[in-house]
């Protein structure tokens, strides 16, 4: 149950980041608030069900910090240097094209500078980023299945001729 749970939160982490990645008239900071509380409650949900050990709540990290990008402040180094900490999970590719994407929604905002982004290149130019931009959605993780020694011995098992194994030996 929990590797099923682990694979559908990736899963709906990727088709919620790339969709994030490729429209603009998502990505405001009322989008981040609205993605904040979303996973909150699926975190809330996973602590109910009493499956926080299954790795679920991790994928969803590169989406939280997306979600967290979008409330940031944008405007001076310190917020460039803030972001580069915070957004870890993230390639350098996502942050900028995010940035790039980012469309105030009322007044009080305002656009990203391309000087801003510029700092955010700079700063995390030593990251050795995977140059890809969207998420692979089909990426399966491993199914570990958990071994369970039988109790029964091998010198124990009788196998019927009419199964017709004669080319079993014991040793």
């Amino acid at each position: 149950i929990q590797q099923v749970f682990k694979q559908l939160f990736y899963m709906i982490n990727a088709v919620t980041l790339n969709n994030l990645l490729l429209r603009k008239d998502v990505c405001s900071w009322s989008t981040g608030m609205q993605l904040r509380f979303n996973i909150s409650q699926l975190e809330e949900w996973l602590r109910g069900k009493n499956l926080q050990q299954s790795g679920a709540a991790q994928t969803l990290e590169p989406l939280i910090q997306a979600a967290q990008l979008l409330q940031l402040k944008k405007k001076t180094s310190e917020d460039a240097e803030a972001i580069c900490s915070l957004c870890t999970s993230l390639t350098t590719q996502q942050i900028v094209k995010i940035l790039n994407l980012y469309t105030p929604v009322n007044e009080f905002e305002e656009r990203v500078t391309v000087a801003f982004i510029r700092n955010i290149q700079k700063h995390l130019q030593e990251r050795n980023d995977p140059p890809q931009l969207l998420l692979d959605f089909k990426h399966t993780f491993p199914v570990l299945f958990p071994f369970n020694p039988s109790a029964i011995t091998m010198d124990s098992i009788h196998l019927p001729a009419s199964l017709n194994l004669d080319f079993l030996n014991k040793v």
